[in-house]
């Protein structure tokens, strides 16, 4: 029996299908066992054997003269009846299906195979690496076909060796994640080395992703480095634990809300990817301290934890990871955890290879814990520190934090409610490597400590951001002399309605270094404060935000163009007082840009001829979005923009007719319009 499949294997996908018509054929002339004589001749006169047709050495096939010939058809007509016949090949039974598959030469001819029927997809797609034959028989049979077209043959090496990598990626999403695609991925991608990334978003409601297609990935996919499962309420245990058996160079997995998905999971997971470096899971409601601490045992390779919304894991699993004897996270993400001063203390304490860390929403964290981590000092290589709603966070532990993290190139504070003045001012005395400060929401923050923290920063400070810092508010008095921040080269504040004139001009004189500047919403700011900025600038304005502005004018943008036009390359007035004097100003002076704004501004057709007129050579996106002035007769000076132009935004421009837009992409084929 094993040398009558490995015949079979020897064929071609073509061949194969003519020898299932044969066994169809056969299967319809004989019924009962008499038909056949095994270990005998079939016929008693050696005349008869000229009914037999030879397919090769060793192989012939018997056919009996008969008049009319039977064909077995998969329908029967008997008078008005139409009766559905199952065709004779189906007879045979996947155990038989499974051997001759798994003995064809190629994958091509296995993906062929595959392409017949859904019960053929799922017995190809069981067949592992480990289970395709190898034999002599197959190969000899193999090399014989070749040499007829042996170029053929060449190319599918060489695609092979391309692909070897098992880099491919594949994406399944909603109604098109299902066990049969993912049977079909399988199989498609085995002889092309295999697939490397695989993304499941979301299910189909009523053939979801089970077992059954993930244990098609398992065996067809040995080489998967990446699986990221998300909103899969149909994947459980038993999915994981096949990617588990088969999947051993697994590297990065991401778990997002798969309520069914246990520690038995990633107790499979760290006995069966022992190479994995990166574990991200969010919204999984079953996972605790027992898979966790399962991967940090098993792992030593892990370096990269981001886990949020898991109420089971509390201080043992998050301890684990950072005691374990081969740890090497570099990366730590937590967030909307039970955890307490516990983890926060072991985290000080044995985050030796720690650089990038981030704690959001700990409601059970407090000001001791951020205490107790900066004093542990084993956040000596901490480059980047993300604090977001942690009630914890008060001016005692960030002064610790400042003084514990030597390295600290970028901190990051979001809705720290506690954070006061003195403790900003303390922790940026503390940091002397600190390059970026970022404050969000946190509303005990005002302009002393604004200013304190760019007096007192070192050396190495370059940006700073404040957003929404109720705080923030202009000062009845005037600040006295103090040092510049030579250093400052990006300044952003965003929707902080309490700045004003008067803090723009003290930051003007304080900052005489600023190349990028984004002021946001500021309602509070105008032409008298933001004049003497523009002067006090001294390296020259690269990117300028100016946008929700509405008390800037052209008087600014015209001084604006005068002094740092050779060097600005973006500038955004979205709702800006911005006239055709300003876009005059714009396009006489600043030759670099790349990447204007002046949506929602009063110009018109003039202006914009104004841009086309100049020597704009850079101009790549152009947004108007707003500006109802703006007709269809600025037509060819939209046009003749367009031949730099990678970008157009004309949206809500009321003027402007939906032909002329036709014509205008038609003309400006490379460039992206917005209408």
């Amino acid at each position: 029996m094993v040398k009558q499949l490995d015949f079979l294997a020897g064929f071609s996908y073509y061949r194969l299908v003519y020898f299932c018509v044969l066994i169809d054929v056969f299967l319809s002339w004989f019924s009962g066992t008499d038909d056949f004589c095994p270990g005998g001749s079939i016929y008693t006169n050696p005349k008869e054997s000229s009914l037999f047709l030879s397919l090769g050495r060793h192989v012939d096939v018997y056919f009996p003269s008969r008049k009319r010939s039977r064909i077995s058809a998969p329908f029967v007509f008997s008078g008005e009846r139409f009766e559905q016949k199952k065709p004779s090949i189906e007879v045979l039974p996947d155990e038989c299906l499974f051997e001759i598959f798994r003995r064809l030469p190629g994958g091509q001819e296995r993906s062929s195979c595959a392409c017949v029927s859904k019960r053929w997809l799922t017995i190809v797609s069981n067949i592992s690496s480990n289970e395709i034959s190898d034999n002599k028989t197959t190969q000899a049979l193999d090399l014989n076909y070749e040499s007829t077209d042996k170029k053929g043959g060449d190319v599918s090496e060489v695609e092979d060796e391309d692909v070897a990598g098992g880099y491919l990626s594949r994406s399944l999403e909603g109604k098109k994640a299902t066990d049969v695609r993912l049977a079909a991925i399988a199989v498609g991608t085995a002889g092309r080395g295999g697939l490397g990334k695989l993304f499941i978003r979301g299910s189909n409601s009523s053939r979801g992703v089970t077992a059954v297609g993930l244990r098609a990935i398992s065996r067809g996919c040995p080489s998967l480095r990446v699986l990221s499962l998300w909103n899969l309420a149909t994947v459980g245990d038993g999915c994981l634990c096949e990617i588990a058996e088969g999947c051993h160079q697994l590297q990065k997995l991401d778990l997002c809300h798969c309520p069914a998905i246990t520690n038995e999971s990633l107790l499979s997971v760290a006995k069966g990817c022992p190479d994995l470096t990166d574990l991200t899971i969010e919204g999984c409601a079953n996972i605790g301290n027992e898979g966790i601490q399962a991967i940090a045992r098993c792992c030593p390779n892990l370096k990269s934890v981001s886990i949020k919304d898991c109420p089971l894991l509390g201080d043992q699993g998050i301890a684990s990871l950072l005691t374990s004897a081969s740890c090497s996270l570099s990366k730590v993400k937590l967030q909307a955890l039970n955890i307490t001063d516990v983890s926060l203390a072991v985290i000080g304490h044995y985050g030796k290879a720690v650089t990038d860390l981030s704690l959001t929403s700990l409601p059970n964290v407090t000001e001791k814990g951020f205490w107790v981590m900066g004093n542990g000092h084993g956040l000596q290589k901490l480059k980047s520190f993300t604090v977001k709603a942690c009630r914890g966070v008060t001016d005692l532990g960030l002064e610790a934090i400042g003084k514990g993290c030597p390295n600290l190139k970028q901190f990051c504070l979001r809705k720290c409610a506690f954070l006061s003045d003195n403790g900003l001012v303390s922790f940026a005395k503390a940091a002397g490597s600190l390059e970026s400060l970022e404050l969000e929401e946190c509303h005990r923050v005002t302009q002393f400590g604004f200013f304190g923290s760019l007096i007192n920063c070192g050396a190495k400070f370059k940006a700073i951001s404040l957003m929404n810092c109720l705080g923030i508010k202009d000062l009845n008095v005037g600040l006295p002399p103090l040092p510049p921040c030579e250093s400052l080269r990006s300044l952003s504040i965003r929707n902080c309605p309490g700045f004003g004139d008067a803090s723009l001009a003290a930051l003007g004189k304080l900052c005489p270094q600023l190349q990028n500047v984004e002021l946001s919403g500021l309602h509070g700011i105008t032409n008298v404060g933001f004049l003497p900025l523009l002067k006090s600038c001294e390296a020259g304005l690269v990117k300028v935000n100016l946008s929700g502005c509405p008390n800037l004018g052209d008087k600014v943008v015209c001084k604006m163009a005068d002094l740092h036009g050779r060097t600005l390359e973006m500038l955004n007035l979205d709702g800006c007082k911005i006239s055709d004097a300003g876009l005059v100003a714009i396009a006489e002076n600043c030759q670099l840009l790349s990447d204007l704004d002046v949506s929602k501004c009063t110009i018109t057709d003039s202006g914009i001829a104004a841009l086309a007129r100049s020597n704009l050579i850079n101009l790549q996106i152009l947004s108007v979005s707003g500006c109802n002035l703006v007709s269809d007769k600025s037509l060819p000076s939209l046009g003749k923009l367009g031949q730099t132009l990678l970008g157009l935004n004309l949206q809500q421009c009321k003027a402007i007719s939906s032909g002329a837009v036709d014509l205008l992409v038609e003309q400006l084929w490379r460039c992206d319009i917005l209408f």
